[in-house]
């Protein structure tokens, strides 16, 4: 009897660790609910928009500290913009809706060039949906149109800006000025190539412009009450804006003329009725296409932008003297050593600021000659002033020979094509205006935007920042 519960005891322990067989009924019925449920509707979490929520939120949340948004801003409030605000019509107890905060659409501008975007049009858009344009403007609420003529309306305000944030920087140790690299970057105009046309076809769109006028004049004047009196107002102000448009290319004509010949070109020239200043340069990739020569002086040491200009010539030759001159009333101070590329050194450019600055550049290389029996003959040492040469282009050319002057040229390609590269990642390919004078403002704007960048990094004190690593180096070189 013992024997027997003892084996018992062995047989539960050796099975005990097996399922028990289920109920055949259980099975089925799990089998069904798996079934029906894999051949059920998915269920997903949809969106409900019309769900009211209530969220407790500021603007001033919405950017962490240090975001570039804010640095654009410490730097706005700290400028001069009187200027801006004189112009200004909206005042106090007078009627009208009031004008948006200079420093609003100076900032948005800023940004925007810092993150590429030219267009007036994008911008009003990011200002509803971006929170870095959203927490600049602060709340208010800013048009396509006002953003447009903001940018063009104070050319002279932002040449002063930037003359007043040199002064700054100079005066901090930032910018010591000891020599200066200064290129030109061919933008692509705002006009098409097949706007541009020869004497006789401006005149005679000319004529078909001022006749369609005052086609559109007498039709409303005949009919004040009609009802598509807008639209035919509308007709009439681009009509007559075409008609402005063409007797500037028709005034430009001589001017280009004057040049084609010069550079011994015997077709007739051409003006574009699009933008009469925009002319056919040969752009980086050797195609010719409407542009304006944008003109960059910066510091080596900083690359720091001090000089702004923008050229209708594709030449760079006649543009050493205006720039040097531009950064001595800028600054009241010229550097001591200039650097510029080959397409810089004409003579009488040289001549122009050899009291003033030690011109850089290399030495174009001597034609090749031929005797009475048509052998080529050696030519002649460039570096060796020749008999016509006056006293600043001999010193120049026998300084470029030197070793010293070789190594210090380098330095023109580590600072102006730098600075070049940056305004075009930043969206400086092709310009949003059309004329000379805005497309100044938008060249200026780079150089602000540029120059706040840079001042952020070498002397963040000036925009109530701590020192940065770069900052203190600077001071300490």
């Amino acid at each position: 009897m013992e024997a027997e519960s003892n084996e018992n005891e062995r047989s539960g322990e050796l099975f005990e660790g097996l399922p028990l067989p289920e109920n055949v009924e259980a099975v089925t019925a799990r089998t069904a609910v798996a079934k029906a449920v894999a051949d059920a509707p998915v269920r997903v979490i949809l969106p409900k928009r019309d769900q009211v929520e209530l969220r407790p939120m500021d603007l001033e949340s919405l950017l962490p500290q240090g975001h570039r948004a804010r640095l654009v801003w410490a730097w706005v409030e700290r400028q001069d913009l009187s200027g801006m605000y004189a112009v200004i019509k909206a005042r106090q107890g007078g009627v009208g809706r009031s004008a948006i905060a200079p420093e609003i659409l100076l900032g948005l501008w800023l940004y925007a060039t810092l993150e590429g975007v030219g267009s007036a049009r994008q911008l009003s858009r990011l200002v509803l949906e971006h929170d870095a344009y959203r927490w600049i403007s602060g709340g208010v609420q800013v048009n396509h149109h006002s953003l447009s003529d903001f940018r063009v309306a104070h050319g002279s305000v932002l040449d002063e800006l930037l003359s007043t944030s040199l002064a700054a920087l100079m005066t901090a140790g930032a910018v010591k000025l000891q020599r200066v690299a200064q290129d030109g970057v061919r933008v692509r105009a705002s006009a098409g190539a097949a706007s541009f046309r020869r004497k006789a076809s401006l005149q005679e769109n000319l004529e078909q412009a001022r006749a369609r006028v005052r086609q559109l004049k007498a039709e409303l004047d005949a009919d004040p009450a009609h009802d598509s009196r807008r639209k035919i107002a509308a007709q009439q102000r681009a009509r007559r804006e075409m008609q402005e448009r063409i007797e500037a290319a028709l005034e430009r004509l001589p001017q280009l003329e004057a040049i084609k010949r010069r550079n011994g070109g015997k077709s007739e020239a051409r003006a574009s009725t699009t933008d009469a200043e925009a002319t056919v340069m040969k752009m980086a990739d050797g195609g010719f296409r409407p542009a304006y020569n944008t003109q960059f002086a910066a510091d080596c040491d900083t690359q720091v932008i001090v000089g702004v200009e923008v050229s209708t010539s594709g030449s760079d030759m006649a543009r050493l003297a205006p720039m040097v001159e531009q950064v001595e009333q800028r600054l009241g101070a010229v550097p001591a050593q200039w650097l510029v590329d080959g397409g810089f050194p004409a003579h009488e450019q040289i001549d122009a600021v050899a009291d003033k600055t030690e011109v850089y550049a290399p030495v174009p290389e001597a034609r090749t000659r031929k005797d009475e029996q048509g052998n080529d003959v050696a030519a002649a040492d460039k570096h060796q002033p020749k008999p016509d040469d006056s006293t600043a282009v001999a010193k120049w050319r026998q300084r470029m020979a030197t070793e010293d002057a070789k190594e210090l040229y380098k330095l023109r390609a580590a600072t102006a094509e730098c600075v070049n590269a940056q305004a075009r990642n930043r969206g400086l390919q092709r310009m949003p205006v059309r004329g000379r004078a805005k497309v100044r403002c938008v060249a200026l704007l780079y150089a602000l935007a540029h120059n706040l960048m840079r001042a952020v990094a070498l002397v963040p004190e000036l925009l109530g920042l701590g020192p940065t690593p770069s900052a203190c180096a600077a001071g300490a070189a």
